[in-house]
This record gives C-alpha cells, sequence and structure tokens, in this order.
C-alpha cells in the first residue's frame, strides 16, 4: 500500500464518523474540547508569569507579596484542574460516540451480504475479523482523537510560549573576527533547531516500531484465538486426548509472540535511551544559554525561572512527535489492519450470489439452470432445472464430496460460484437446517426462536408443546435459563431443536443438510412424519446417506459427475 492510498484509506475512515448524522454535536463536542484545552493552554501562560512575580518577590525578600501571590497560583491552579477534568471527561464521552459509530458501521458491513461467511469461503489472509471490531476500532478512535486534540494543543502551546521566549531571550551578542553578531530572540532559534533534529533522529530510531506494533497485534491475535477453539471444541478435544498436540500448537503460537514482543523491547529500548538522554539535555540547555543575561544582571530570578518554564513548554511542544512516536507507530498499524479489513470486506461483498433468488409467477419452487462451481472454477454441478411444488419432498444423493452442500449453499445466496434462478412465490419463506445447528448465547427460549430477532414472537404455550412433540419436554423447565446450549446440549438434541425451529417458523419450504445425521432412525422418522402431518403444504429438500430418508421423500435427485439425475422414488 502507498503513502498516498494510505492517507486516503485514513482519511476515509475519519471522516466517516464527522460526515454522518451526528456531524452537528460530534463537531460541538470537539469544539468544547479545543476549546477547554485552549484555555489550559491559556492558564499555563498566566502560571509562568507568576513564576516571574513570585521569584522576583523571594529574590527581593518581599513578604507582603508572598501570601497574595500563593492565594492566585492556587486560584489559577483549582481552575486548572477543573477544566483538565472536564476536557478528559468530554474528550472520552466523544471517544465512546465516535467508537459506536465506527463499531456499528463494520458491524453492519461485516453481517451484511453474509460477507463473515464469505471471508471464509475465500480464505483470504484476513485474520480475527472480531478484533479488528472489538480492539482495532477502540485503539483507531482513542488514538486518532488523543493525537487530534494533542497536536492542537502542542501548536496552541508553540504559539504561545514562543511569543514569551522570544521577549525573554533579549539579544545575544556573539563576538566573531572582530566584529560583534547581535542575536535576537536567540533561545527560541535554538528550541527551534533541537527539537528539529531530536524529531528527525527519534524518526530514525523508531521507525521499526510501527511494523513490530502491527506484527504483534496480530501474534497475540492468533494466540488468543487458538484458546478460544478449544473452549470451543473441548469435547472433541477431551475424547481424542488432544492436550498434548493442543499444547504444542499453543507454544508454537506464543513463541511468535514472545520473539516479536523482543523485537518491541529492543527497538523501544533504543528510543527510551535516545528520548531519556533528549529530556535530560533539554533541562539544563536553557540554563546554560539564560546564564549570560542572568550573571549580568539583565535578567533577575524571576525572569530565569520563567525563561527556563518557557523554553520547556516549547521544547515539548516542538518535540511532541518525539514523545508521541510510539502513538504514531500504533496507530499506523492499527490504521492498516483497518483498512485490510475494509478492502476484504469490499472484496467479498463485490461477489454476487451465485444463484439469484426472484419472485416467481408459479406458486411452485422452480430451480432454472442452476449450476454449482469451486472457487477455482472447477464445476461441481452442470446447470440443471426442476420444479417443485408446495408439500412436495426432494431427496438428494450422492457421494461423499460430490457439492450436494455447496448446493445447498448456492440455493441459499451465501456460495457466490455458480448461477442460475431460484423462482419462489412472492412473500414466501425457506428456511435452511445446517447439519450442526447454531445455537445463540442466552436463554433456551431465544436459542428454539433463532433466527426470529424477537423470542418473544412465540407465546410460552406453544414453545412447551413444540418442545414436547420434538421430545424435549425435559427442556420446558429450562425456557428462561440463559446458558451455552451447544455446549450443554449434545448434536442430537440440538438438531431436535432445529426441527423446532421448523414448527416455529413454519415455512414454504425447508432445506435440511443432513439434519438428522445424528438421530437414531426411529426418531428421524418420528421428525419427518411429525413435519409431513403439522406442515403439509411445506415442502422439503433433504441432504442425507442413510437408505431410510427415502420413505420419507417423493423423488430423488443424484448428483454424480457433476451432473444430476431427478427420478421418483418407488415405495419399498
Amino acid at each position: 500500500m502507498t503513502k498516498k492510498d494510505f492517507a486516503r484509506g485514513f482519511w476515509h475512515i475519519f471522516r466517516s464518523y464527522w460526515t454522518s448524522k451526528e456531524k452537528r454535536f460530534a463537531g460541538g463536542l470537539l469544539a468544547v474540547v479545543i476549546l477547554l484545552n485552549f484555555a489550559m493552554v491559556y492558564l499555563v501562560v498566566l502560571i509562568n508569569r507568576w513564576y516571574n512575580e513570585f521569584y522576583n518577590a523571594l529574590q527581593n525578600y518581599d513578604a507582603a507579596l508572598f501570601w497574595p501571590l500563593i492565594g492566585k497560583f492556587t486560584f489559577l491552579a483549582l481552575l486548572h484542574i477543573v477544566i483538565a477534568v472536564y476536557a478528559i471527561y468530554l474528550q472520552q464521552l466523544l471517544q465512546i460516540r465516535w467508537r459506536t459509530f465506527l463499531t456499528g458501521r463494520y458491524m453492519d458491513d461485516w453481517l451484511g451480504d453474509e460477507a463473515y461467511y464469505r471471508l471464509q469461503v475465500m480464505k483470504t489472509d484476513m485474520d480475527n475479523p472480531e478484533q479488528r471490531i472489538q480492539d482495532d476500532i477502540n485503539q483507531f478512535v482513542g488514538l486518532t482523537l488523543g493525537l487530534l486534540i494533542g497536536v492542537l494543543k502542542q501548536f496552541t502551546t508553540l504559539a504561545a510560549f514562543a511569543v514569551v521566549l522570544w521577549n525573554l531571550s533579549g539579544v545575544l551578542e556573539v563576538p566573531f573576527n572582530g566584529e560583534t553578531y547581535h542575536i535576537y530572540g536567540y533561545m527560541l532559534w535554538f528550541s527551534l533547531l533541537y527539537s528539529g533534529v531530536g524529531t528527525w533522529l527519534a524518526h530514525l530510531v523508531g521507525r521499526k516500531l510501527i511494523r513490530l506494533n502491527y506484527d504483534q497485534q496480530r501474534y497475540e491475535a492468533d494466540f488468543r484465538y487458538a484458546m478460544t477453539r478449544v473452549r470451543e471444541n473441548g469435547e472433541s478435544i477431551a475424547f481424542y486426548r488432544g492436550e498434548a498436540a493442543e499444547h504444542t500448537g499453543f507454544i508454537a503460537h506464543f513463541k511468535n509472540v514472545v520473539k516479536n514482543f523482543r523485537g518491541l523491547m529492543k527497538q523501544t529500548k533504543y528510543l527510551n535511551f535516545y528520548a531519556n538522554f533528549y529530556g535530560q539535555i533539554a533541562i539544563i540547555a536553557p540554563l546554560i544559554l539564560a546564564a549570560p543575561r542572568y550573571f549580568s544582571g539583565a535578567m533577575h530570578l524571576g525572569g530565569l525561572m520563567q525563561t527556563i518554564t518557557a523554553f520547556a513548554r516549547v521544547q515539548d511542544a516542538l518535540s511532541y512527535f518525539v514523545t508521541v512516536y510510539d502513538t504514531v507507530a500504533q496507530l499506523i498499524a492499527v490504521t492498516h489492519r483497518l483498512l485490510g479489513f475494509t478492502g476484504h470486506l469490499e472484496e467479498v461483498r463485490a461477489l454476487t450470489p451465485a444463484v439469484a433468488r426472484r419472485d416467481g409467477e408459479r406458486p411452485e419452487l422452480v430451480f432454472a439452470g442452476i449450476h454449482v462451481a469451486l472457487p477455482d472454477g472447477r464445476e461441481l454441478l452442470s446447470p440443471c432445472s426442476l420444479v417443485l411444488p408446495p408439500g412436495q419432498r426432494l431427496l438428494v444423493t450422492g457421494a461423499s464430496g460430490c457439492g450436494k452442500s455447496t448446493l445447498l449453499r448456492a440455493i441459499a445466496g451465501i456460495w457466490p460460484f455458480g448461477g442460475g434462478d431460484l423462482l419462489a412465490p412472492a412473500g414466501s419463506q425457506i428456511l435452511f437446517l445446517p447439519q450442526r445447528p447454531y445455537l445463540p448465547l442466552g436463554t433456551l427460549r431465544r436459542a428454539i426462536c433463532y433466527p426470529l430477532a424477537d423470542e418473544n414472537a412465540v407465546d410460552s404455550a406453544t414453545l412447551e408443546d413444540i418442545l414436547r412433540r420434538v421430545d424435549l419436554a425435559a427442556l420446558i423447565p429450562r425456557l428462561d435459563d440463559i446458558d451455552d446450549w451447544s455446549r450443554i446440549l449434545s448434536l442430537g438434541e440440538q438438531q431436535r431443536i432445529a426441527f423446532a425451529r421448523i414448527l416455529v417458523v413454519r415455512p414454504d419450504w425447508v432445506f435440511l443438510d443432513e439434519a438428522t445425521s445424528a438421530l437414531d432412525e426411529p426418531r428421524e422418522e418420528a421428525l419427518y412424519q411429525l413435519l409431513h402431518e403439522t406442515l403439509p403444504q411445506t415442502g422439503f429438500v433433504s441432504v442425507g446417506h442413510r437408505q431410510t430418508l427415502f420413505a420419507r421423500h417423493d423423488k430423488e435427485l443424484h448428483m454424480e459427475g457433476g451432473n444430476a439425475v431427478l427420478r421418483d422414488i418407488i415405495p419399498a
């Protein structure tokens, strides 16, 4: 990615919030935060003047001014504290609102058009999208806002104290080659030169931190994801006694974390050596520069202390990049990750579904010229057309790996490789049941009603009756229990939950991808019979290998060698 592309991408992410419907509130809040920071700079200028008055009073042994000046400082300090607290509080308020907006936007892009699924299908180098949304957006907002406010504050500080330092510096007389040269505002010029060279050297020392920070986030996320996989698949790993293999995998991921972190330590050490050396020199430099005027009597003690403070403020403002270089490196790394995420989302969202669903004029479900391919272009199914009347039951068969499940993905509109049309009556509803049902976190009621957004859309009496009919009456008392139901329920129970969803949604057609693979044959037969009796007008398309499924279906679509043959099922 070129610097121009990076800058354009950063600006695109940045401006999205400031041009949204919240732009007026966000702009007003940002303006208040900036004004509060300007007010803090003004108070620091007043305190800097106070140094001159206070130390001159001490030098002159003027006891009458001591307590009034202490009172003046107390007032200025308290006012500064109040403004500083509210500046941070309002900045955090702006930060969380900005983060909320970006999180919602990226969440919509990730979930919209099945992009989350297509990222897996395309097998992109996009790692840990959940980290991009949860962590990287938070860092992007926090770092960007902090740097924006910091730059404005330091620029104001520089403008204010440059004038102070210019006035305090006076004229430095430098004799050279028989002549005397006068340098006006010499301390300001030295401060500019010192900070400019310091910033350039900081970039040379710390530039490797950008890539190291990027890699550290990636390695940490990979390590965390590997452990998450163990939690999600704990039972399978326990059956395999796979603890040693998992431990080996953890160590491999953690070695990457440690190796990269050691690189971070090394570069941070060099940067800290430089930053501390740079900071210590900045303490003694103004004393050395102001000493000639002080010892000549042209400057009093108060002026000396005010000059030292003003020099420090100017030097801090000019050296802001030195002190926040690591922050800038983190922001660049975070932005690269977000831009990568955005690029992959745009790439997969540009893919159109292989099978386009359209409203048909007929009451049947019509498959028109549907064909399915793999990402590399190899064809799994040549163009196939058929008509599925309401209530008809179709069994899709074929050898393992011939593309039966992929055909269902294409029909569902989540597979982007292939083509054809699915013509369905306007307003008709189609439900797909994968082999392993997804059970969301939350109550059992929510798991049964999924994918309905409102878990209370179906009353308790109806849900209880449905659970009895799918032989899960034992779960009725736990309808409102919150738990990880995919961990608690066996695969067979989860598949019965999926059949309960059919009775909840009552779709016009159902596609079942080996949805009874974990059930015994009598229970499988009972569930199909239940659906036939309860939803006689609902059409079924089942993918499976069991011979017992033939008795529950009217027709067979057999896939072999890239072709599909439709034939009637003759009752035994």
